[in-house]
């Protein structure tokens, strides 16, 4: 089936949308008005430049900005010898898919004109992503003040003097893109973005509010093994101290658990069940903090110089420095170590017979057997992982460029990171996930499989072993991860 087309122009393009035809699952489509914008702007653009000094195109770039080019030299050769010397990333290669990403936020954001870049290029980008093709792009080279070398490894294949690269996995339904001149117009203007790091950031955030909204059906699946308390969740509560996630977080629980079919044993539970609201909460407060953060970004125009064309004229800013997505990064990671540090709270309820009632660590039964005892230890691991990608990026600094580049918001770092996250609260909710189903299961309590919290009883005992005798339970958490990427 032909996935769904998705329109570029400049302005209205999301993160969900930017994952999308990442993955594959919608194809781009150019919109026509704004790729006429970009043509106006070159014509102005060489208007400007008759008159006045710009930075990149009259003179050099970075610490020798105050060296005058010769006249000619913009459009005689030196664009491809600024590519060639910017592009040395180094490290390892970026995955295909965030490399899509990267290039249709790129493509997005060229649409809005503020630079004099060709229309060949956006179309050129148009059909690297319609046939599955990416540049060849290193990992490192970005400290968060414009993805320098990253874009200048896509111009480089651009120009035809780096091969096109594929997954290895994929078909593909079309040949590379072909080569395309570019010249001292189109040099500066691409590599003047973070796109790398914000397409990063937009599958990671789109992947992580995956997450997010899923949790807590997890959390109240382990909440009725175990009988626990409502209360916490209650909507006056939340009205006397009310922040949006803790609102929402609370309304999902009284839908998934109102009314309990249970007497509370306790007065009040563990901070993994009563403060859910207000640590989950924040998390998804960050998320969305992040996703405006994001919006912006994604169709931004932020080349340094930006052309206006009314009137025609360029204006030198800063405006690709990404402290603003450098701390919405960081935010989010802080807040999702918190609420996957609730999650191995209610884990360690769960192997604890003072609140299930059940051998220890859930074992077949209490003549010392280990039950799901590594689970713990594994989710820890995996916590202990996530807490190191959370440490925030933005504490660190460089002075660059003979010192007249003193600040760095290590953004690419931090989007890096997030991608690292997801994969690490996946891992502790899935073990979350398999204590809870099993404690149902010896419990002997199935829920009403109408109810959404009765439909991940089913689905999750569906892909879980039901022996509970002792052995490696490795499978049981990956199948747990792999319904927690699709369950809905």
């Amino acid at each position: 089936m032909t996935p769904p087309s998705i329109t570029l122009d400049g302005s209205s393009l999301t993160a969900a949308q930017v994952t999308a035809l990442a993955r594959r699952a919608a194809r781009p489509a150019v919109d026509p008005a704004a790729r006429e914008r970009m043509v106006r702007a070159r014509a102005a653009a060489e208007a400007v430049v008759a008159r006045r000094r710009v930075y990149g195109h009259t003179t050099g770039v970075g610490a020798n900005r105050t060296t005058d080019l010769p006249d000619g030299t913009a459009a005689d050769g030196h664009g491809m010898r600024l590519l060639r010397s910017h592009s040395g990333g180094i490290g390892p290669l970026v995955p295909v898919e965030q490399t899509r990403a990267m290039l249709a936020v790129r493509l997005n954001q060229i649409l809005g004109a503020g630079s004099a870049l060709s229309a060949a290029v956006a179309d050129r980008l148009a059909e690297a992503l319609a046939s599955g093709h990416v540049p060849v792009v290193h990992a490192l080279g970005s400290v968060g003040t414009a993805d320098l070398s990253a874009l200048a490894e896509l111009g480089l294949t651009l120009a035809g003097e780096q091969p096109w690269r594929k997954d290895a996995d994929e078909p593909l339904p079309g040949p590379a893109p072909a080569p395309i001149t570019l010249d001292g117009w189109d040099a500066l203007p691409l590599m003047s973005s973070s796109a790398l790091t914000t397409g990063q950031a937009a599958v990671a955030h789109t992947d992580l509010l995956a997450l997010l909204e899923r949790l807590p059906a997890v959390a109240a699946l382990s909440l009725a093994s175990v009988h626990g308390s409502t209360e916490p969740y209650a909507a006056v509560v939340h009205a006397r101290r009310p922040h949006p996630g803790a609102i929402r977080t609370a309304a999902r629980m009284r839908a998934l658990l109102e009314p309990p079919a249970w007497t509370p044993p306790l007065v009040q539970d563990p901070f993994g069940f009563r403060c859910l609201p207000q640590v989950h909460g924040a998390a998804l407060d960050a998320a969305d903090a992040l996703e405006r953060v994001l919006d912006v970004e994604i169709n931004a125009a932020a080349e340094n110089p930006l052309l206006a064309l009314a009137p025609a004229d360029y204006h030198h800013h800063g405006g690709f420095h990404q402290a603003s997505l450098a701390l919405a990064l960081d935010q989010l990671r802080l807040a999702v170590l918190g609420t996957a540090q609730l999650s191995a709270a209610r884990l360690g309820v769960l192997v604890s017979p003072a609140f299930t009632g059940l051998a220890p660590f859930l074992a077949h039964d209490a003549d010392g057997s280990s039950g799901i005892m590594i689970v713990e230890y594994a989710a820890q691991s995996a916590l202990a992982e996530l807490r190191g990608a959370a440490q925030p990026v933005t504490l660190g600094h460089a002075v660059l460029s003979r010192g007249v580049e003193e600040h760095a918001s290590f953004a690419a770092t931090g989007a890096r990171r997030l991608l690292e996250v997801v994969g690490q609260l996946r891992l502790v909710l899935a073990c979350e996930l398999l204590a809870a189903v099993r404690t149902l299961r010896m419990r002997g309590a199935v829920l009403d499989p109408a109810t959404d919290l009765g439909r991940l009883q089913r689905d999750a005992a569906a892909v879980l072993d039901p022996d509970t005798e002792d052995r490696k339970l490795t499978a049981d958490v990956e199948a747990a991860a792999r319904l927690l990427d699709r369950w809905v």
